[in-house]
């Protein structure tokens, strides 16, 4: 029997790209502790925790007392103006912190929950999957398994995967599917923030994680100010603004910073090129200032231009800003211990 001939472009023995072999490290070879290595490693390094879960966050403190009780990290999911927290547990997850987890998600009134072990038993990711598909559309749960790998004698990498998720896009169509079926103002919304995403991630990558359209009038763009919103809003009288949005739960704070940064509002509004829209909102417990101009949302062919005019008032923010005394940034000292939004400036965070 004639055998086939054997392939000419077979590549010889031994020859071709030489590759390493991925080995899994024990975490706690890393961390040897949790509260005294692996948090305080997590806080100073959040990017790892945002591209993990795909969302803008800020990590603001360790160890945040909850009644008797010390939760591991606690911060802000600014996709969603949320107050965030973690729990993290260098082993397998157990019943205790799950009910930590509960616990100090009520105590916070947290709507981003965050779960880190390093290893899900089955019960516990199926009690995370009810917990996401039994609460509203505003609360999110997430398991995160870490790992830590390395090649050869590289240095450790550390990666997290994800096992536990919301179903965003069901929570999405459970709250706007009515509006969006008949059209109008919300599916405007969504066409134009739409766009808006595509383009700042081109043009602007730094600028926001923000991955989702909304059928809002508004979405959080940057944070110039950690913890204090800068926001990109249309108003009922066909304006569109980008403003500071000063909303912590403590008005009397609220005011304080408002008034602090009044004290700069020559310089400021000189930096920023133009007057701003000051609204000490007396009698509420929100402050704001704001760039302001005309725009309806409905003028889809006048989106690109909308949005060029948000980018150039965001420039502007960041560089007037970025002028400010350091003495605005000195009242982090009195901010509520239940506001997640401090009002100081950091490097890191602050990327507008």
């Amino acid at each position: 029997m004639i055998q086939p001939p054997e392939p000419t472009n077979a590549p010889a023995a031994g020859i071709g790209p030489k590759l390493g072999t991925l080995a899994n490290l024990d975490p706690r070879t890393i961390w040897p502790r949790e509260a005294a290595d692996f948090t305080p490693w997590l806080l100073a390094n959040p990017g790892t925790l945002r591209d993990a879960l795909g969302i803008d966050i800020e990590l603001n403190a360790a160890e945040h007392p909850i009644g008797g009780y010390s939760l591991d990290l606690i911060g802000r999911d600014v996709n969603h103006d949320a107050v965030l927290i973690v729990e993290n547990q260098l082993g397998f997850s157990d019943h205790t912190h799950l009910g930590q987890l509960l616990t100090y998600a009520s105590g916070s009134d947290a709507k981003t929950i965050v779960w880190i072990t390093t290893g899900f038993r089955e019960e516990h990711r199926q009690a995370l999957d009810w917990l996401n598909q039994s609460t509203d559309e505003h609360v999110r749960f997430f398991g995160l398994q870490i790992e830590v790998v390395r090649i050869g004698d590289s240095l450790p990498a550390v990666r997290f995967k994800m096992v536990a998720q919301p179903n965003d896009w069901q929570k999405r169509l459970k709250a706007s599917a009515a509006e969006l079926s008949i059209g109008g103002k919300p599916a405007l919304y969504y066409a134009f923030w739409s766009r808006f995403l595509e383009r700042i991630h081109k043009e602007h990558p730094g600028w926001t994680r923000a991955k989702k359209p909304q059928t809002t009038n508004w979405l959080w763009v940057a944070h110039p100010l950690r913890g204090i919103p800068l926001s990109a809003s249309f108003g009922w009288n066909r304006t569109l603004s980008v403003e500071l949005y000063i909303d912590t739960q403590d008005p009397e704070y609220n005011t304080r910073l408002f008034d602090r940064l009044a004290q700069y509002k020559v310089s400021l509004e000189e930096h920023f090129g133009r007057p701003l829209l000051w609204d000490r909102a007396e009698g509420r417990r929100f402050c704001s200032i704001a760039d302001t101009s005309e725009g309806d949302v409905s003028t889809t062919e006048k989106h690109d231009e909308l949005i060029d005019r948000i980018f150039d008032s965001i420039g502007r923010w960041r560089k007037s800003l970025a002028k400010l005394s350091p003495d605005v940034f000195a009242l982090q000292a009195f901010a509520p211990a239940s506001a997640v939004a401090e009002d100081r400036a950091d490097g890191a965070d602050a990327t507008v």
